[in-house]
């Protein structure tokens, strides 16, 4: 199985930056897809970015010019910088991969964007 642990969540202010962390462990040869998806309060989860193996990406509209998804295969770790922070972006975000057809979840970080 693979395991998945976010870090780097936490307050900021309308304007600012975060960026977060997923490590992977356990069974982390043949991981294809990593993503960042979130939740926000009474909301359905949704994707947020998406890098495959060979490092293509994919964003939503909402973040388009704002977040940037990496990844560092050596350390088997996803990144989601994110600047320009809005109030709506404030949500538990997880860290979600897949292999060989499953897909497995982080517990999540909570970030807040808030004056």
């Amino acid at each position: 199985q693979v395991q998945l642990v976010e870090s780097g969540g936490g307050l900021v202010q309308p304007g600012g930056s975060l960026r977060l962390s997923c490590a992977a462990s356990g069974r982390i040869f043949s991981i294809r897809t990593m993503a960042w998806y979130r939740q926000a309060p009474e909301k359905q989860r949704e994707l947020v970015a998406s890098i495959t193996s060979g490092g293509n990406t994919n964003y939503a509209d909402s973040v388009k010019g704002r977040f940037t998804i990496s990844r560092d295969n050596a350390q088997n770790t996803v990144y989601l910088q994110m600047n320009s922070l809005k109030p709506e972006d404030t949500a538990v975000y997880y860290c979600n991969a897949e292999r060989m057809g499953m897909g497995y979840w982080g517990k999540g970080t909570l970030v807040t964007v808030s004056s």
